[in-house]
């Protein structure tokens, strides 16, 4: 796998080369401290991963990706953050970015996270999903508040199916799972069907929070 480094700090740099010189599957093929120099990098090598801090200075690393993704640039990206800001994550996410890690990750993790991108899935830091669903309410007010129909529809939700996947698993109608779903939303207090997800995953109602 090769990977393109891009921070503005040379210490985060070397200690991100140094982590991924652990896998020898993976090996460092730029390095680049501003936007301008990492949309370089991406179009001359053939990377497969782009690390990208999520504060490039005074760029941001999600315009950053968003760029590179209008122009059609192969790689995938990774964000690296010390932020837990909602909007930042949900904003990586609706853009498609394959992994989101928090900067006190432990090294394995970064390596189990290239390693689930390099197969084709996507890896979002557990603290950070902990951090934005962090609601006001109990795990175990869940099935309080929600019917068993409603409890399916948001584990299924937590799988990220549509309403036509889940209306043919659970053996109901679009239009009920569409019903339920707004149920879901109402009762959790949640904006959207990304935010039903990413509620059923922090509050482990599925097994696993890679796609």
């Amino acid at each position: 796998m090769n990977v393109i480094l891009v921070d503005d700090h040379p210490l985060v740099r070397k200690g991100l080369a140094a982590i991924l010189s652990l896998d020898r599957a993976i090996q460092v093929v730029g390095e680049a401290t501003t936007g301008s120099e990492a949309l370089r990098l991406m179009e001359q090598q053939n990377a497969d991963v782009a690390i990208v801090d999520l504060r490039l200075g005074e760029e941001s690393g999600l315009d950053l990706v968003e760029t590179a993704m209008s122009r059609k640039v192969s790689c995938k990206f990774l964000i690296l953050t010390s932020s837990t800001d909602e909007e930042d994550f949900l904003r990586a996410k609706r853009m498609g970015v394959a992994g989101y890690v928090l900067k006190e990750a432990l090294p394995e993790e970064l390596l189990h996270a290239l390693l689930l991108i390099s197969k084709g899935r996507t890896y979002f830091d557990q603290g950070v999903l902990d951090f934005v669903m962090n609601t006001r309410k109990s795990p175990d007010s869940i099935t309080d508040q929600l019917t068993p129909k409603e409890m399916e529809i948001l584990k299924e939700l937590g799988k990220g199916l549509s309403n036509r996947e889940i209306a043919k698993k659970l053996f109901i109608t679009e239009y009920t799972v569409k019903k339920h779903v707004s149920q879901v939303l109402a009762k959790l207090e949640l904006t959207d069907r990304t935010h039903a997800a990413l509620y059923a995953n922090a509050k482990g109602l599925v097994r696993y929070v890679v796609n």
